[in-house]
Formats: C-alpha cells, sequence, structure tokens
C-alpha cells in the first residue's frame, strides 16, 4: 500500500507538470470536447484529423490568436493536451486497481479504505473540474481558460497531491519522533500557506500577470503600488482575478509569507528537537522554499519562458511534497 501511495503521488506530479507544459504553450484548447471514454483514442486519419482541426477552427482562441495556424503546428498542441487528458485517464485505471487489489488483499479496510476511497473521489470530481475549466474558454471571445477555474483546477490537483504524500508518510515507519503541539501546528500553517501560495500562482498563470511587471522587487516603481493600480477595475471583485498588478501583488506577498513562516519554523523545530530529522526536514524546507523563490523571480524577471515557468511550477510541488512529508511525519510521531 506505501508503494502504491508513492505510485499515485508520483503520477499526480506527472500530470501536473504536464498540465503545466499543456497551459505554456497554449495546447489546453485544443481539444474541444469532452469524451472521457473515446477520447483515450486519438485521431488515426487523415479525415479524423481533418475534423479535429476543424473543430478547434470554430473556436475563440483561433480565431483571435491563432488564425492561420499550420496543420503540423495544431498537430503539436493537440498532442499535448492528449497527453494531459490521457496520463489523467492512467491515473483513474491506476488507482481503480489499486483499490480493488487492496481490499481483496485486505490491505484496504476501515478508515483507511476510506480515506483512500475519499482521495480517488476527489479524483474524479478534478476530472469534471478540468472539464468545465476548458469549456470556460470555448465559448464568447475567450481565448484561454477563465483564470479562477485554472486555479480551481490547479488547487484541486495540489489537495489531492498532498493527502497522497501525507497517507504514504503515514504508512510509513511507526518510529517517528514525537513533537510538541506547537510545532505541529505551525507545520500545518506552513502546509496552508503553500497550497494558498500554489492557488495565487495558478491566478498569476491564468490572468497572464507574469508577462507585465517584470522587474523585482518593485512593481512600477513601488514595493506597495497605489491603490488606483491595485483597484481600477470594476466591479471591486474582479481586481483579485483579471488586474494583473493586484493579481501579480498578491503572489509576491504570499510568497515572502510563506518564506517567513518556514524560516520560523525552522528556527523553532531547531529549538524544541534537535539534533531530529524533524529539524533537518524543517531545515530543509526553508532552503527549498528559499530556491523556489529565486526561480519565481528568475521566470518573472524572463517573462516566463516556457523552461523557467515549467521548472517554477514543477519545483512548487517538490516544495509542497517536503511539505506534507514533514507534517504527516509530526502527526505520526
Amino acid at each position: 500500500m506505501l508503494f502504491r501511495s508513492f505510485v499515485m503521488a508520483g503520477l499526480v506530479f506527472a500530470m501536473v507538470v504536464v498540465g503545466g507544459a499543456t497551459r505554456l504553450t497554449g495546447s489546453g484548447l485544443s481539444i474541444t470536447e469532452w469524451r472521457p471514454i473515446m477520447g483515450a483514442v486519438p485521431p488515426l486519419t487523415a479525415q479524423d484529423w481533418a475534423e479535429a482541426f476543424a473543430k478547434y477552427q470554430a473556436i475563440p482562441q483561433y480565431e483571435l490568436l491563432n488564425k492561420g495556424m499550420s496543420f503540423d503546428a495544431f498537430q503539436t498542441i493537440f498532442w499535448w493536451e492528449w497527453s494531459h487528458r490521457q496520463l489523467g485517464r492512467a491515473i483513474g485505471v491506476v488507482f481503480a486497481l489499486g483499490f480493488l487489489w487492496g481490499f481483496y488483499t485486505g490491505a484496504l479496510r476501515g478508515a483507511l479504505a476510506l480515506r483512500v476511497l475519499g482521495i480517488g473521489a476527489l479524483g474524479g470530481l478534478q476530472a469534471t473540474i478540468g472539464w468545465i475549466m476548458v469549456a470556460s474558454g470555448l465559448k464568447g471571445d475567450m481565448t484561454a481558460v477563465a483564470p479562477v477555474k485554472l486555479m480551481l483546477h490547479l488547487t484541486t490537483a495540489s489537495v489531492i497531491y498532498t493527502l497522497l504524500v501525507m497517507q504514504a508518510t503515514s504508512l510509513g515507519s511507526s518510529h517517528g519522533e514525537k513533537a510538541p503541539l506547537h510545532v505541529k501546528r505551525f507545520a500545518t500553517v506552513v502546509l496552508l500557506v503553500t497550497l494558498l501560495q500554489i492557488a495565487l500562482g495558478a491566478l498569476v498563470a491564468g490572468s497572464k500577470a507574469g508577462l507585465t511587471w517584470n522587474t523585482w522587487p518593485l512593481i512600477d516603481g513601488h514595493f506597495v503600488p497605489p491603490k488606483e493600480m491595485l483597484f481600477s477595475v470594476t466591479p471591486f471583485i474582479e481586481n483579485f482575478v483579471d488586474n494583473t498588478a493586484l493579481v501579480q501583488f498578491n503572489h509576491r506577498m504570499s510568497a515572502y509569507l510563506l518564506l517567513a513562516v518556514a524560516l520560523y519554523h525552522g528556527w523553532q523545530t531547531a529549538r524544541a528537537m534537535p539534533q531530529t530529522r524533524a529539524r533537518r526536514r524543517a531545515v530543509s524546507n526553508v532552503w527549498l522554499v528559499s530556491l523556489q523563490a529565486v526561480i519565481g523571480i528568475a521566470t518573472l524577471l524572463y517573462a516566463v519562458p516556457l523552461w523557467l515557468g515549467l521548472l517554477h511550477q514543477a519545483f512548487a510541488f517538490v516544495v509542497l511534497g517536503m511539505v506534507a512529508t514533514h507534517r504527516a511525519a509530526l502527526s505520526r510521531g
């Protein structure tokens, strides 16, 4: 069961990376239908490909952004999106087979079976959210998916990944270290702020805020931009989604907050639990969060080149996995 949990976490990590590449290459709207079963088979004939291309040519993204796109270019973005969906199907199959085998052998029973089944249900919901996200970019004058729906999609993936990592960690060695309650509680704070930071990063990606204000540490000459800049969109609530200045500012501030809580927790754990694995994990998380901050700054300064944008998203899940492992290990103690 331990091995299967880590395999599932690894597959979700791969799904996030491929999803990031799909988004960064503008491929997410290349398949305009949701066919969970039949969609596993890609176009096989010239006629199939022509029909798929014609469906893409009928959506706003093609008309407003990619008109005149070559057939070869369409195939490139199609394969990215198809691969992303295919990996999602693979995750569903691997989970179902693993759950059935675990139940058959008796490895999954009682509360553990219910927890694992709950993670599986969340995965099914995630597939639905993914299609709702894609559908949001197929109508009106949309040329990309709605930022809020992208945030919901990535946040749900983050929660699933976190639960899988924590489940796998809890199934590991039972010889954990007993941690003071205040250390456990603040480890939870670090985990929640990490999830918040990823969610706000999804809004940056969805609104393409990383392509503007490409300076650091200031935004248009201000560390804290004036309210006329941060709240220039009406209605007011839309500023938190569509105002690139506020969206980017919020992501920057949450990054500083994450670094601060990681530093405090590292100091707190080193003081309360010296010469322990918990101290080493907490200090390692400080270094990981710091490195992710450097990657994020470089991604901003270079206006999100593909390789840096993908590295930034992938490393966010490295950080999340380590933070989740640390929190689960403290619970085990």
